[in-house]
Order: structure tokens, then C-alpha cells, then sequence
């Protein structure tokens, strides 16, 4: 199976690649930020959970993430030749767990991507998809911290798959189609390597 964790912060265009990625390696697609979304619109309970630690640019705790993961892993997967975990794990925890998930499954995460922005760049993204999209969660206060949390939560999650040694930085600025390019060589390549 193929598992990609497609890692960066809001705003570095893990949406868009990861439904590219998705399509042309046939992933299942698993943003939990989506999902999340999805909930929120729904006004469920868990919608309304979600969107106080939102609203507020907080993280959820790890034991809803997980639960909401769990079910969406196991939801026709047969279908697929892997998974294409878009902007998780956010949590060195979440991490952990994910790998525990997987190998109870006898599966394992093959790559972690992570799309590199400067902040500059980040934050001028963010502010167009506010506009674009008028997400509650792109303004410019909630922006900054989200990108502070990102930035203290990622370092760790990067460590713990350079370990792994599935760990590989792409530069995430240019065009949708050159960004692209870079993961596909890199996902090509991890693919050779496993026939080989």
C-alpha cells in the first residue's frame, strides 16, 4: 500500500495536491480538516465541538481527531491502493497513534511530504482564500496563530518520520502544476524503490 502524509501549513496548498496526488495514484483522500468542515456545516454535535476550538484557531483534542480518522481509514478501503492523509497528523501523538492504526492494520506510512512557504507567502495565500472562499478561520489574528501553532506542533511530527527515515521537504512555492512535478518525483521514486 501507498500512505502519504501530505504535510505544510495553512495556506501551502496540501487541498490542492493532495486531491491531484489522490487522483492519479488512486489514494483515498482523508483531510480531517474537511471532515471536520463537513461536521460543522451539518451542525452536528461534533460539528459544533469542532468549531468552538476553531473559530478560536485551537487544535482539537487528539482523541476526536482519532475517532473521526478510525472511522473514515476503515470506510471502503479495499477500493484504494493506500491513503492520503492531507494535513495530518497535526500532534506528535496523533503521530504515534496513526503508526499503531496502520501496523494493526499491517500497513505503514510510506512518505511524509511537507510542502516548504515562507510565512509571507503563507499568510498573503490565506487572506486571497478568505476573500475566495470567506472562511471564518483565514482572518488575520486567527492566521497568526495558526501558523505559531503549526510551526511548534510540526517540528516534532518531522523529527519522528526523519527517524523513520520517510521524511522528504519539497518547496512548495510555484505553480499548482510545477509543485506537482516535485511530489510526483518523489513519490515515483519511493515507488521504484519498493519493486526494486
Amino acid at each position: 500500500m501507498l500512505n502519504i502524509i501530505l504535510f505544510g501549513a495553512p495556506g501551502s496548498g496540501k487541498g490542492t495536491q493532495s486531491k491531484l496526488i489522490a487522483q492519479k495514484y488512486h489514494l483515498k483522500h482523508i483531510s480531517t480538516g474537511e471532515l471536520l468542515r463537513t461536521e460543522m456545516k451539518k451542525q452536528s454535535e461534533l460539528g459544533k465541538i469542532a468549531e468552538n476550538y476553531i473559530l478560536k484557531g485551537n487544535l482539537l483534542p487528539d482523541e476526536i481527531i482519532m475517532d473521526i480518522l478510525i472511522k473514515n481509514i476503515d470506510d471502503d478501503l479495499k477500493n484504494y491502493n493506500g491513503i492520503l492523509f492531507d494535513g495530518f497528523p497535526r500532534t506528535l501523538p496523533q503521530a504515534e497513534m496513526l503508526e499503531k492504526i496502520l501496523h494493526e492494520r499491517n500497513t505503514e506510512i510510506t512518505l511524509l511530504i511537507d510542502l516548504k512557504v515562507n510565512e509571507e507567502e503563507l499568510i498573503q495565500r490565506l487572506l486571497k482564500r478568505a476573500e475566495i472562499e470567506g472562511r471564518n478561520d483565514d482572518k488575520p489574528d486567527i492566521i497568526k496563530k495558526r501558523l505559531e501553532i503549526y510551526v511548534q506542533n510540526a517540528e516534532p511530527i518531522n523529527e519522528f518520520y526523519k527517524k523513520l527515515n520517510k521524511y522528504i521537504a519539497i518547496d512548495g512555492v510555484g505553480t499548482v502544476e510545477e509543485v506537482f512535478s516535485r511530489i510526483e518525483k518523489v513519490i515515483n521514486s519511493k515507488l521504484n524503490e519498493a519493486e526494486n
